[in-house]
């Protein structure tokens, strides 16, 4: 499997960033989202399925992982 190409991809960070350098940014392509560092856009980047990203965001908004005590 060849791996998407991201390198023209329009990265984003989450609204709720505070504008520093702490976060991740996310890219989306064909059935695959990249995932990667901010502060180091140039080291590389994840990719993973769409369908896994979606229940990644439902998992974070739901509390999912959350710490406990």
């Amino acid at each position: 499997m060849t791996a998407p190409d991201f390198s023209h991809a329009r990265w984003n960070k989450s609204s709720h960033s505070n504008g520093k350098l702490a976060c991740v940014e996310v890219a989306f392509g064909a059935a695959r989202v990249g995932v990667r560092d901010s502060k180091a856009p140039g080291a590389g980047h994840l990719v993973i399925g769409y369908s896994a990203f979606v229940g990644f965001l439902t998992g974070a908004r739901n509390g999912t992982f959350d710490r406990q005590g």
